[in-house]
C-alpha cells in the first residue's frame, strides 16, 4: 500500500530536496501534492486528504502550526511532520501538543526521515489490520449501498474511537472519494460529517443529562481529547459552547 504526502516549505530547493528525500527513506510513501505556503497547503490538503503532511513551521499567510490546527478540525487523523530550521522549545511543544507524529530540524537527515516515516506506517497497519478484521464483505459481489450500511453501523458504534477512512477504503478495496462518494449517495452527507453530527449529538445529550461530567470529560466520551477543540466543533455545529449550551453550569 502507498501512503499518500503533501509537502509544504516555502523555500524551493529545500522543498524539492524533501520531495526526493521521502522515497529514499521509505518507497511506501508517495508524495501526491507541494506547496510553498500555508494556505496552499491547506487547500491541497482539502482537495486530496493525504495520509501524512510534512511542513515546515516557517511559511509565509499560514504557518505550519497554523496549518496543523486548522487541518485537525477537518482531517484529525492526518498524521504530521513538522521541520524547521532552529531548534526552538515552544515551536516544538506546541507541535507535541497538537499531536504531531515527529518534530525534525532541517535540513533533513535521511535516516530520521525514514525513521519517523516507518513509526508512521507501524500506526497505520495496526489500524488496517484490525479494519480487515471488521470490514471483511465475504465477496466481491456486495453491493455499494450495503458496503455503505456497513460503514454506517461501524461509525454509529465507534464514533469516539479515531476512524481512519483512508484505511477503510483500502480495506474495502475502494478510493477514499469513491467510499465518500457512495456513502454520500446513501446518507446525504460525509463519512467525516456523519461521524461530527453523531459525536455532537452525543455531547447535547451529556450536556443535557450528565451535570455530574465535566465539559472536557464529555469532549472526551465523544471523541474529542482536546477541550479547546471540542469547545469550537461544538459552537460551529450548534452556535453555542458547550458551557452555555449547558446553561453555564459546569461542573
Amino acid at each position: 500500500m502507498k501512503y499518500t504526502v503533501i509537502v509544504a516549505e516555502d523555500e524551493e530547493l529545500l522543498l524539492e530536496n524533501v520531495i526526493h528525500k521521502i522515497p529514499l527513506a521509505d518507497e511506501d510513501f508517495e508524495v501526491i501534492g507541494k506547496a510553498q505556503t500555508g494556505v496552499q497547503a491547506y487547500e491541497l490538503i482539502e482537495q486530496q486528504n493525504p495520509d501524512v503532511v510534512i511542513t515546515d513551521i516557517m511559511m509565509p499567510m499560514m504557518d505550519g502550526i497554523a496549518l496543523l490546527t486548522k487541518v485537525r478540525e477537518q482531517f484529525p487523523l492526518t498524521k504530521f511532520i513538522i521541520m524547521s530550521g532552529f531548534s526552538d522549545f515552544e515551536y516544538a511543544r506546541s507541535a507535541i501538543q497538537l499531536g504531531v507524529s515527529d518534530y525534525l530540524l532541517k535540513p533533513l537527515d535521511t535516516e530520521e526521515l525514514a525513521t519517523a516515516l516507518h513509526r508512521i506506517k507501524q500506526e497505520f497497519r495496526i489500524t488496517q489490520s484490525s479494519y480487515e478484521e471488521i470490514f471483511q464483505t465475504g465477496s466481491g459481489r456486495v453491493s455499494p449501498t450495503e458496503i455503505a450500511r456497513l460503514l454506517k453501523d461501524y461509525l454509529v458504534k465507534n464514533y469516539a474511537e479515531n476512524i481512519n477512512l483512508n484505511l477503510i477504503a483500502n480495506t474495502l478495496n475502494y478510493s477514499p472519494s469513491y467510499l465518500t462518494k457512495i456513502f454520500c449517495q446513501s446518507y446525504d452527507c460525509t463519512p467525516n460529517k456523519y461521524i461530527t453530527n453523531l459525536r455532537i449529538m452525543h455531547a447535547k445529550q451529556m450536556l443535557g443529562h450528565h451535570p455530574e461530567l465535566s465539559i472536557r470529560e464529555i469532549g472526551e466520551l465523544v471523541g474529542y481529547h482536546d477541550q479547546g477543540y471540542f469547545s469550537r466543533i461544538f459552537k460551529k455545529q450548534t452556535g453555542h459552547s458547550p458551557f452555555d449550551y449547558r446553561g453555564g453550569a459546569d461542573v
